[in-house]
């Protein structure tokens, strides 16, 4: 037994490198996903040190200075390289920690909605078949509303907050991982390996999150991507519907709420959060193809 212990952690440690060897290699088949890849990264990292890139707080009103067009335009500078706001707020300096709301509002949104669907999901797909029907009952009328109009309903009984709108749209968003995870629980539970597991004595928590789960995680990380970028849409339109961040918090929807009465006169202060939603969204979609591409064992080609 001492001899045969060595060669299998030897062999079980040379299979990530392996398994990462091979994701890599259908991921960037997808030249999409990676320039999506490549442009997620930016952002992240502007989001992540964006207070020491910005050239300006955020805040800061430059009154003299308010409507100044971008460098290249008539008129502009470049003290404020992409112009300023009504206010006389540097655009650059509000975009760069606008996308550090942006991220955070994905990332606290996926985590939530993320852990209590693969929580409930799990469960409905190890429980009796009535407590299931419930549970995918519930599920069915939350994802029987628009989302949309759901968040902005529950943002309307929380209150109007940047945070009050992460929790709406994390509901909005869990039914899709109970019903994905329940459906790969489902799947799994009729394998091999599963009944192994219950003749080996395993029980009940560990046959949900150490044995099927991880076998599950496929799916469920290509529909995070996508939830992340969902997050950043929903919390850019309340933030735009005054239900989301408030001023003066440099989130991108607020940004657009703030200046669309100077669409015509200021083209820029509407533009550039517009191209950032955008951007971030197109990229975080790229990157969910790549995955999907690379996880899915029926799409990888021999």
């Amino acid at each position: 037994m001492s001899e045969t212990t060595p060669s299998n952690d030897a062999a079980a440690v040379s299979k990530s490198p392996d398994r990462l060897r091979e994701f890599w290699f259908y991921f960037r088949e997808n030249r999409g996903a990676v320039f999506g890849l490549w442009i997620f990264g930016i952002f992240a990292v502007l989001a992540l040190f964006g207070p020491l890139i910005a050239p300006y707080d955020a805040t800061t009103q430059f009154r003299d200075a308010a409507l100044q067009p971008p460098f290249w335009q008539e008129g502009g500078n470049w003290t404020y390289p992409l112009g300023t706001d009504p206010l006389g707020r540097d655009m650059l300096s509000r975009l760069i920690i606008g996308a550090r709301f942006s991220f955070f509002v994905g990332v606290i949104v996926v985590t939530v909605a993320a852990s209590g669907g693969i929580l409930i999901g799990l469960i409905a797909g190890f429980a009796p078949k009535w407590v299931d029907s419930i549970i995918m009952r519930i599920m069915d009328i939350i994802l029987a509303f628009p989302s949309l109009l759901l968040a902005l309903v529950l943002v309307a009984i929380l209150g109007p907050s940047l945070t009050n709108a992460m929790i709406a749209i994390a509901i909005v968003l869990q039914p899709h991982y109970v019903r994905l995870t329940r459906a790969s629980v489902l799947s799994e539970r009729q394998k091999d390996y599963v009944t192994s597991a219950k003749v080996a004595g395993a029980g009940i928590g560990r046959l949900m999150f150490v044995t099927i789960l991880p076998n599950c995680l496929a799916p469920i990380i290509v529909q995070a991507a996508l939830s992340f970028s969902t997050a950043i849409l929903d919390a850019a339109a309340l933030g735009f519907l005054g239900m989301g961040a408030q001023p003066p918090t440099p989130e991108w929807g607020t940004m657009l709420a703030e200046a669309r009465e100077f669409i015509l006169r200021a083209w820029w202060v509407v533009t550039f959060p517009g191209l950032a939603i955008l951007i971030t969204v197109l990229a975080i979609n790229l990157m969910g193809d790549g995955l999907r591409d690379a996880l899915d064992p029926k799409l990888k080609r021999s």
